[in-house]
């Protein structure tokens, strides 16, 4: 009988070492990501870190979380999924990171699936609008910004029920950020009783435009709707711009384009930016009506004086203070999963001036497009 006994406490005992929640006591709380800070999208990385950076910075000068810094520790994946998942298990198991954020891409993320449902580690603000993330049985998973379904819905419903468009191309990187773009777009379209007209695809982390758009241009598209990276949709539309089959064509860009990157692109290639759309998921970063953006231009300066302000950095200033709202809520004990909790239960009036409420796995529920005149975004209505 005592032997029983005995085997059934050592059974309990293993049981509880490995499900009880770790608790991190730390005076430095260590927040890891894998992002493109070299390669064909590393602006994207600068200007995540940028953002972050820069309202972490003020945090542990000003002593918000009293005795407890923020250490942001980031890895380089140049927006190569292989290169992301040794990167995250390093963060996971090497360097023991309190929680995860700001993962930057569709494909890169996706391949890091299989250790993020195993470890029960606070997954936060990820740069896609993937639909697999927004799966309500992916407990550790909060999103910031809105899903590239609900992207493509408005610029389809603003260009076909406002501008009464119906000739639809797509131009999307062939991977599985292109395919949940494309994928949303075939919903959108058959919501209206519409399809494609034409449809190219080239590879990711490439330049490699000419067949894509070799099969759109004889299709004369109204619209094209432009699910790639902004070295590869800027050349598209360079190339679209010369060629008489596109002379009224709108060329509509997600918010992962990125359109502060896309316009200097035109740029530089000497392309005029008319007839150019931008749906984003942030409000602009110019509107200092808005309170919480006044705070961001005013951080950014201060601790990051030679970036230039975009909608990336918005989002991941705005995330981030998201962020460290939610760790100064935890009471008592620092674990994971009140953090996961504590993001879950953001109050609305975190971000001054916008409304958070956490519904479909996400915080902030809305899209906005603009359009480039006068050197600058203007929203459209």
């Amino acid at each position: 009988m005592l032997k029983k006994i005995l085997i059934l406490i050592f059974i309990l005992l293993i049981y509880y070492v490995y499900t009880r929640e770790e608790i991190f006591q730390e005076d430095t709380i260590l927040i890891g990501s894998s992002l493109p800070k070299s390669g064909i999208i590393k602006s994207w990385g600068d200007s995540v870190i940028a953002g972050s950076s820069s309202y972490f910075n003020y945090v542990n000068e000003t002593g918000i979380l009293g005795n407890k810094k923020i250490e942001f520790l980031t890895y380089d994946d140049q927006y190569e999924p292989e290169l992301t998942l040794e990167n995250l298990k390093k963060l996971i198991f090497f360097d023991k990171v309190y929680a995860l954020f700001g993962f930057v891409g569709t494909p890169t993320v996706k391949s890091l699936l299989p250790i993020l449902y195993d470890e029960n580690i606070p997954f936060f603000a990820p740069y896609t609008g993937a639909s697999f993330l927004r799966n309500e049985q992916n407990k550790n998973f909060v999103n910031f910004r809105s899903s590239y379904e609900e992207e493509v819905e408005n610029i389809i419903q603003y260009l076909h029920n406002k501008k009464n468009l119906n000739r639809f191309a797509v131009f999307y990187q062939n991977d599985d950020y292109g395919e949940e773009g494309y994928v949303s777009l075939l919903k959108s379209l058959k919501k209206r009783n519409l399809s494609l007209i034409a449809e190219g695809s080239y590879k990711r982390n490439t330049l490699s435009i000419t067949h894509a758009f070799n099969e759109i241009k004889d299709a004369k598209p109204e619209a094209i709707i432009m699910i790639g990276a902004y070295k590869s949709n800027a050349l598209f539309i360079k190339k679209a711009k010369e060629n008489e089959n596109f002379r009224n064509t709108v060329f509509c860009n997600l918010s992962f384009g990125d359109a502060n990157a896309i316009i200097k692109e035109l740029s530089d290639l000497n392309t005029d930016t008319k007839n150019l759309i931008f749906s984003q998921v942030v409000p602009s970063y110019t509107d200092t009506s808005i309170p919480v953006i006044n705070e961001y231009q005013k951080l950014m300066k201060k601790y990051y004086p030679n970036e230039e302000l975009g909608f990336i950095s918005l989002e991941s200033f705005l995330a981030s203070k998201v962020l460290v709202n939610a760790i100064l809520r935890i009471e008592k004990n620092r674990t994971r999963q009140k953090l996961i909790d504590m993001l879950k239960t953001t109050p609305k009036n975190t971000l001054e001036g916008l409304e958070l409420n956490f519904k479909n796995t996400q915080l902030l529920n809305k899209v906005y497009l603009f359009n480039y005149v006068n050197n600058e975004f203007k929203e459209l209505e």
